[in-house]
């Protein structure tokens, strides 16, 4: 697909072009303190500022540490029509967990042939949209997900199997896949009812910190690949996501974290198709959160300062993701004072940072949150009634239509 850019008109005063969609001299930082005043005032706050050429270059990088490797964008962490349209423009494929994304990449015009469908757990509404739509391939990770697709055997299907990493910050084999032990049984089943296996998945978690359990998960989906079981000669391999960015603390670099499963995969002989599932470290990092002080106190020897975005929106991701963010107020250097960032709803837990020096703010300054398009805007609510941040993207300058 195409990305959409807000096309230019002519002022029929002056005879000069005018360019409604560029908000920012083309070769200007999105992130940039200038730039973010701009936006504030044109636009308000709260704001998330997706940047396309940082999206651009998160997909390169990634796509050269895992040469070889099918990139499939899992919507899960900003399913946000923009983002998906910078990245489908770079090639990438996509990773569809509902329908409501699957409606998404349909509206985008994106091919059915560059989706998977990779909920382990799914409604027949879920296995008939996605097959409307025209994915064709599927993960189970039971045999009663395996017997809900005897009337649907024109479905391709991947078994998901458990493998869970101690250093994942969040363990998604904790609720799904298979243990490796019950791989034969489930793939005898699907002989059994006649459905076509062709490969395996695994997920060893997200933000994981260390490649250690990518290299045993590969190594022991080697083996079943190897061999011809019940039937089935299996030939795709999911390693999942998990791939990590910086926060607070920084992570290890992508090239130094892949070289491991790189060398791995490379064990693996070589007709077998490798795909992967990467969301938080191609959306994490390309996005920025702006918030504006609405209100301040002091108590007990700390400022408190109240932005108009919280726990409840763009900060949620501090109790769903279990990160901590990077954030710096867009005010001049002084002195710093001990200051806790709290949000804008009723509720006591509305806290983003308790343990913070900041100079002092006042109404209307503004506080910027970094690595913010992971579990953010997709996990926000309307607590209170109020609204989710506006996302604003922007490619050099240009704001990219929705």
């Amino acid at each position: 697909m195409k990305i959409r850019l807000r096309s230019a008109l002519v002022n029929p005063r002056s005879g000069v072009e005018a360019d409604p969609g560029l908000e920012l001299p083309g070769g200007a930082d999105p992130f940039s303190r200038q730039s973010i005043h701009h936006l504030v005032a044109r636009y308000g706050s709260p704001l998330l500022i997706i940047d396309a050429q940082r999206v651009r270059l998160q997909y390169q990088r990634l796509a050269a540490a895992l040469p070889g490797v099918v990139l499939h964008y899992a919507l899960k962490p900003l399913p946000h029509a923009a983002l998906v349209g910078i990245l489908s423009a770079q090639g990438a494929y996509f990773d569809l967990a509902s329908n409501g994304e699957v409606e998404l990449v349909r509206g985008l015009k994106i091919a059915p042939q560059r989706c998977i469908h990779t909920h382990p757990i799914k409604r027949d509404s879920d296995i008939r949209t996605a097959l409307d739509f025209g994915v064709d391939t599927f993960v189970v990770d039971n045999p009663d997900e395996l017997r809900k697709f005897e009337k649907f055997r024109r479905a391709k299907l991947l078994i998901r199997v458990c493998f869970r990493s101690p250093v994942a910050q969040c363990d998604l084999s904790r609720k799904f896949g298979c243990d490796p032990a019950q791989v034969s049984s489930m793939l005898s089943l699907a002989a059994e009812l006649r459905l076509e296996v062709i490969g395996l998945s695994f997920h060893v978690g997200s933000q994981t910190a260390e490649p250690q359990m990518y290299v045993e998960a590969i190594d022991y989906c080697r083996s079943v690949l190897n061999e011809r079981i019940h039937g089935h000669q299996l030939s795709t391999l999911d390693i999942g996501g998990g791939f990590p960015v910086d926060y607070a603390q920084p992570a290890l670099p992508i090239e130094e974290f892949c070289a491991p499963i790189v060398k791995a995969l490379g064990r693996i002989r070589p007709n077998v198709r490798i795909i992967a599932e990467p969301g938080r470290y191609l959306s994490a990092p390309a996005v920025v959160a702006v918030a504006q002080v609405i209100g301040r106190a002091l108590r007990d020897g700390k400022w408190w300062y109240y932005l108009d975005d919280g726990i409840y929106s763009s900060y949620s991701g501090q109790l769903y993701d279990h990160v901590t963010y990077a954030v710096e107020a867009l005010v001049p250097p002084g002195e710093q004072f001990p200051s806790v960032l709290a949000g804008p709803t009723c509720d006591s837990i509305d806290v983003i940072n308790e343990h913070l020096l900041l100079p002092i703010l006042r109404v209307g300054d503004l506080i910027l949150g970094r690595s913010m398009g992971a579990y953010t805007w997709a996990c926000a609510s309307n607590f209170n009634f109020f609204p989710r941040a506006t996302i604003l993207a922007l490619d050099h300058g240009r704001l990219i239509e929705n």
